[in-house]
């Protein structure tokens, strides 16, 4: 089985793949590890958190924390690690967090996306979201990292032409 890091970002026009880490409900983070090409244990979540909607990344991309880039998957129904995922881009959360090699800060922004294939997910943006999901989620992004001394900030949310370019972007990094 190919690495899933290699798999392209973008198969169609303003639609990306997205791989699923870990599923909705999950109250550990999962990381798939391209060296063992598995998901390996991350991290336990804060005791009474737990992803929120499924949580993965985009293949065929490198984040400005040098990781694939992250994505929140808005989803309907069961999914599981290894998942690969149709879907639309919708709103890019940035966020700002320590850096993880070097001294300052850096962006760890997130693209938030709906399965191509959800016919009860009429969500196209950021604004389509109530606004308490919009700030349950950005609660969840800041409070998951607590133990982790990466002391994040939600800088704000972009529409969905900025996820596209978000991915774009990563893309030319790989």
């Amino acid at each position: 089985m190919p690495s899933l890091l290699r798999l392209p970002a973008s198969p169609d026009r303003g639609i990306v793949h997205v791989v699923i880490e870990s599923p909705r409900g999950s109250t550990t983070k999962l990381k798939y590890d391209p060296a063992l090409e598995a998901f390996t244990l991350a991290r336990p979540l804060p005791l009474g958190r737990c992803y929120p909607h499924d949580w993965g990344f985009v293949p065929g991309t490198r984040a400005a924390d040098g990781d694939p880039l992250d994505a929140l998957l808005l989803s309907e129904g069961t999914t599981y690690p290894g998942l690969v995922v149709r879907a639309i881009p919708i709103a890019l959360i940035t966020l700002e967090q320590d850096a993880k090699k070097k001294k300052g800060r850096e962006r760890n922004d997130r693209v938030i996306a709906v399965a191509e294939e959800a016919p009860r997910t009429t969500y196209r943006s950021a604004d389509d979201l109530p606004p308490r999901v919009r700030e349950e989620i950005e609660h969840f992004f800041v409070d998951v990292t607590f133990f982790e001394d990466k002391h994040a900030q939600v800088l704000g949310w972009e529409g969905p032409a900025r996820a596209l370019a978000a991915v774009t972007r990563a893309r030319r990094k790989r």
